[in-house]
């Protein structure tokens, strides 16, 4: 009898599973659609837009870079950098979610074991006729739920974890251009300081050299001691000018350090004058930003993600489609538990149309549409900074290009006037001061000409991070 009663309950939930699967059809869900963007613009500030769909951003940065050391610290920072691997595990996080999105349409099953010990009470309609108030039931049960996708819910949370698992991995992305462009950015800068160690070395000589020059020269009575004295300050401003470059070296070192994942130490280079960065300066149409700067694509799965997240607050005030069922056996006996007779089941099919609920449901649905707009306006905002740097970046490397060539004439020019200073203060025919105003300026200009070259490679590796370059 009882066996004839499970074929009638599950002949039962047949019917409603097909009623379901049928209802499945019926998604109020809706598809995304990316918003319109300003991407047509000239969000680059250019005369001349674009039309090449190449862009820098394309090139590897082993192919970009060509130092050995830079491309080995590169290569460290990808492996030991504490955000990349912060930024991982962030990945693991996320992709744990997308797995679980995706198992939303299957049904939830629990299995199990219990014993059940009950005293009544002598009191009770039941006690007061009983002998033995105690009673023992054993059962091995298991229990189904399982709901129909009728709105397209369950769909729209798996595209919603899936799309945060994209952001999470475009994070990653971003983590890695961020790093590329700061250790690069880090190791031209420690070049710079070397150059600039190196220039005021030899100002520091030849200012020693100077002072015992003018030291004969007042000796020979064609300058005072007012000369020699501004002569030995030189030389001292020259050698604090070192101690602060050897400063600065060394807390750019440690900066490295960091940002390769290492202790404090000192890193082996190359030199500033043998750094090229021979790359076709190629932008690529404004709408290549979607696709390779990370920001702007986390940006995009963000608003994704919203948008799903409001088709779930959306279905959730339909109503539910619910298939819940139990099965197996039961017994007052222990030694009866696995018998025929101890078989049992239930199967329920419900559906449910929530009505008062404290207006949670209303307000999930306003919170998730308010935070859709919000992730619209960050991804066009997103996007809108992404040109800006773009634009700031290729500007300044065309400014810092020109500038450089100005640069070379005036150290030119300077060295010329401290050459001609020198001989003509001693043959007479020039102040001291004309000299130190000289040496001077010209010490100046070369810290300067290295300070041009130094934002000329800086501007190429902002470009290349601006575009979305380095995480390839």
């Amino acid at each position: 009898m009882k066996v004839n009663i499970i074929h009638k309950n599950f002949s039962k939930g047949a019917v409603l599973l097909v009623v379901a699967l049928t209802l499945q059809s019926c998604f109020v869900a809706q598809d995304y659609v990316r918003p319109e963007l300003p991407i047509e613009d000239a969000l680059y500030r250019t005369d001349n837009l674009p039309t090449d769909s190449v862009s820098i951003a394309d090139v590897s940065w082993k192919t970009l870079f060509t130092d050995q050391y830079l491309k080995q610290y590169i290569e460290e920072g990808l492996q030991n950098n504490m955000d990349v691997r912060i930024a991982i595990q962030q990945m693991v996080a996320a992709q744990a979610y997308a797995k679980q999105g995706k198992a939303g349409y299957l049904p939830s099953v629990n299995v199990g074991a219990n014993w059940t010990h009950q005293e009544l009470s002598k009191n009770t309609q039941f006690g007061a006729f009983l002998s033995d108030r105690s009673t023992d039931q054993f059962d091995v049960s298991a229990n189904l739920s399982w709901e129909a996708d009728i709105w397209g819910k369950i769909r729209s949370n798996k595209r919603a974890t899936q799309a945060a698992y994209l952001q999470s991995v475009a994070g990653h992305q971003a983590v890695k251009t961020q790093l590329i462009s700061s250790i690069a950015n880090t190791y031209y800068n420690l070049l710079a300081l070397d150059a600039q160690l190196e220039v005021t070395k030899q100002t520091i000589a030849t200012r020693e050299s100077s002072v015992q020059t003018i030291k004969a020269l007042k000796d020979a009575g064609q300058v005072t001691q007012v000369a020699v004295d501004q002569n030995i300050a030189q030389y001292n401003s020259a050698k604090a000018l070192e101690v602060d470059i050897k400063t600065a070296i060394y807390k750019t070192e440690n900066t490295l350090s960091i940002l390769l994942g290492k202790s404090p130490q000192h890193f082996e280079r190359s030199s500033l004058d043998i750094q090229k960065l021979e790359q076709d300066i190629k932008l690529g149409v404004p709408a290549t930003l979607l696709s390779n700067r990370p920001d702007v694509m986390s940006a995009e799965y963000n608003l994704i993600r919203s948008f799903e997240l409001t088709n779930v607050a959306k279905s959730n005030l339909y109503p539910s489609l619910t298939l819940t069922a139990s099965g197996g056996l039961q017994s007052l006996e222990l030694d009866n538990l696995f018998s025929a007779n101890s078989l049992f089941a239930n199967i329920i099919g419900g559906l449910t149309q929530p009505l008062l609920n404290k207006r949670k449901l209303k307000t999930q649905r306003e919170v998730a549409i308010a935070q859709q707009e919000q992730a619209l306006l960050m991804f066009k905002k997103t996007l809108l900074i992404a040109g800006n740097e773009v634009s700031n970046a290729l500007f300044s490397y065309q400014s810092e290009t020109e500038k450089f060539e100005f640069r070379k004439n005036e150290v030119e020019a300077l060295r010329t006037a401290e050459a001609n200073s020198e001989e003509l203060l001693k043959n007479g025919y020039a102040t001291y001061l004309d000299l130190l105003t000289a040496r001077q300026s010209a010490l100046n200009a070369e810290l300067n000409i290295i300070n041009s070259k130094l934002q000329q490679l800086v501007s190429i590796v902002d470009l290349y991070e601006a575009l979305g370059g380095g995480w390839r």
